[in-house]
């Protein structure tokens, strides 16, 4: 062989060790949170690797855009160890072996449904936002940044689809967040979709890329707080920021957008070591919490609310739709802070106050069950200028995560008093399930609260009479009339007595909140429970292309589909279906919290001050 093949030959068997080389750091590196228990620093702030546009990760962009309200001082991040919190997860909530071992059927069942919608859209709509399951078309409509892929990274990691993880996230390190073919930007989704999956799949996975992403995300994020008042713009104008323009936070906008911030931006404070992102979080929270005492319904915050002049003198309270997202914040809050704002219990405990007694009720029901259901309370004023508050049996799906928020306090804050409510919300939710023909909960339905919480006896007479008042709009009733052909023809089970909403669009609330609860009591019942509803979801939702959201869950037969699969299917409810049936060692909730949108960030364990 000649003197310069033998060179040649040399030159590419040492660029193979190299490569060989630098692919078992880069794997060496990745480090699993979940089988190490490293300590998160906070010491100088962490800069991001910039590179170009073109094939890499940015995060320059939005961090030199200047600020034309700039906050006038930063909140300091709280840099003490942890407090001595309550443990969520009791030991006693570990399952016996055999238990274990009964619920592995289930678990791959689950992971088998993920795997259909997961490999629906990457075939179909790879790169969009969401697929929609029955044209099988792709459809961007927030950002168009690929939100189906990026909340969902932390399942993939979870169900150990490693392969799928690593070619999504070398997608995410290509995704332009400076620019947006959409007009306007959901700011709430994106937090709670994009960066809470983004940071979520950086805490398991460790890897840099998300980081990087998770720092552009944050600091195009920061930008939405840049009014007079620093409260945030949620529907925001991505290009007027770009150029600079003025802009002002809404005369109207949900409680949940306003407040639903704080623990995806604590944590990449956290991470990064740069306390902005908590300051303009915290901020918002502070202005909450000031005026807790101060609305009508003191104690609990309306759904809409004026951000630009701060008014949160609604007359219209639920546990549902619009103000979900902000209350679950509470006492994650108070964890993830490690218990050193002491605001968040506080909040915790007057809105629970409040809502135990005004807005939680027990629902007239034929098997006389001790239940209860989040209600919503409507505040009036009489001629007398005094106010007057009315309770309405008004139901809606996402108030079904109340269960959940009630265990987890009732055990955070050791409240015995919250662990029996949780218990019986859950179940007040499951009989709403059972109850539908299809055996699952509509959008939104109307109960008959009961007068008592203590007693309650059935009146089926009463409960048509109900019926009747309900359709007429009617104060009395008529004993005259014969209502059950109208009940019959709007498939009206015995409790109910109207469903303005008779859809089903793939909400996680239900198996959130039974997920909590399980982890939280060890309640083996919850699972077979579970189990059951997952098959009455998968029936009624599965098609070709992946799982519809259902039309009508009262209908016989043949089930009516919507083009759409919110990407909170699969990041959120079949998430957790999915550790409803596993270990409750993964993804222990004593080590991650997780946030409005089901994503698991790691509670810092321990802190190095300098």
């Amino acid at each position: 062989m000649s003197w310069s093949r033998r060179q040649a030959l040399a030159c590419f068997l040492a660029a193979c060790l190299f490569l060989l080389l630098y692919r078992s750091t880069r794997s060496w590196n990745k480090v699993d949170p979940l089988l190490t228990s490293s300590p998160t620093t906070l010491n100088s702030p962490v800069e991001p690797e910039h590179t170009s546009n073109k094939g890499g990760v940015s995060g320059s962009f939005w961090r030199k855009v200047p600020a034309r309200f700039p906050a006038v001082s930063t909140a300091s991040l709280p840099q003490d160890n942890p407090a001595n919190l309550r443990h969520i997860q009791l030991p006693t909530s570990k399952l016996s072996r055999l238990t274990l071992w009964y619920q592995l059927d289930r678990q791959s069942a689950v992971e088998d449904a993920f795997k259909r919608s997961w490999t629906s859209y990457k075939s179909r709509a790879w790169l969009a936002d969401e697929l929609a399951p029955m044209s099988g078309l792709p459809c961007n409509g927030l950002g168009g940044w690929a939100t189906t892929l990026i909340d969902n990274l932390d399942t993939l990691w979870v169900m150990g689809m490693r392969e799928d993880f690593d070619q999504a996230v070398a997608a995410v390190a290509n995704i332009n967040f400076e620019d947006t073919l959409s007009p306007e930007i959901n700011t709430h989704e994106v937090n709670i979709r994009i960066l809470g999956g983004l940071l979520s799949a950086y805490d398991l996975s460790g890897d840099p890329i998300l980081l990087q992403k998770s720092i552009e995300v944050g600091d195009m994020l920061y930008t939405i707080f840049d009014t007079p008042n620093r409260m945030p713009i949620i529907h925001w104008d991505l290009h007027k920021a770009a150029r600079q323009e003025e802009q002002q936070a809404e005369e109207m906008v949900s409680a949940s957008e306003l407040g639903s911030f704080i623990l995806e931006f604590t944590r990449l404070s956290q991470i990064t070591r740069d306390p902005k992102y908590f300051d303009a979080a915290q901020n918002v929270m502070t202005k909450f919490e000031q005026r807790q005492d101060q609305t009508r319904l003191p104690g609990m915050w309306p759904v809409t609310l004026n951000a630009r002049t701060e008014n949160f003198g609604g007359d219209f309270y639920t546990m549902g739709a619009e103000v979900d997202s902000f209350y679950k914040t509470l006492p994650k809050a108070h964890i993830l802070l490690g218990g050193h704002v002491p605001m968040y219990r506080s909040m915790y405990e007057r809105f629970t106050r409040t809502a135990a007694s005004h807005s939680l009720f027990r629902p007239l029901n034929a098997e006389g069950k001790d239940i209860l259901l989040p209600g919503s309370v409507r505040v009036t004023t009489t001629q007398n200028e005094k106010q007057r508050t009315k309770l309405e049996g008004q139901v809606n799906y996402r108030g079904c995560f109340a269960g959940g928020l009630f265990a987890m306090g009732g055990q955070l804050f050791n409240i015995p008093a919250h662990r029996q409510i949780a218990n019986k919300l859950v179940d007040g939710c499951i009989w709403a399930h059972e109850i539908m023909p299809m055996g699952i909960m509509p959008e939104r339905l109307d109960i008959i609260p009961c007068a008592s919480q203590w007693k309650c006896p059935w009146n089926k007479w009463f409960w048509r009479q109900e019926v009747w008042k309900k359709a007429n709009n009617q104060r009395e009733p008529d004993q005259s009339v014969n209502v059950d052909a109208f009940i019959k023809d709007h498939s009206l089970p015995e409790g109910a007595i109207s469903i303005p909403d008779t859809r089903y669009n793939l909400r996680p609330e239900m198996i959130e909140s039974m997920l909590i609860l399980h982890r939280v009591t060890a309640r083996e019942d919850l699972l077979d429970v579970a189990w059951e509803m997952f098959l009455s979801v998968q029936n009624a939702t599965g098609v070709e292309k992946g799982d519809a959201a259902v039309v009508d869950v009262t209908a016989e037969g043949a089930h009516i589909h919507i083009d759409s699969m919110e990407s909170y299917w699969m990041s959120r409810t079949l998430k957790y279906f999915y550790l409803m049936f596993s270990s409750p060692d993964l993804l222990s909730m004593n080590d991650y919290v997780f946030t409005s949108g089901g994503h698991p960030l790691k509670i810092p364990k321990h802190v190095e001050v300098d």
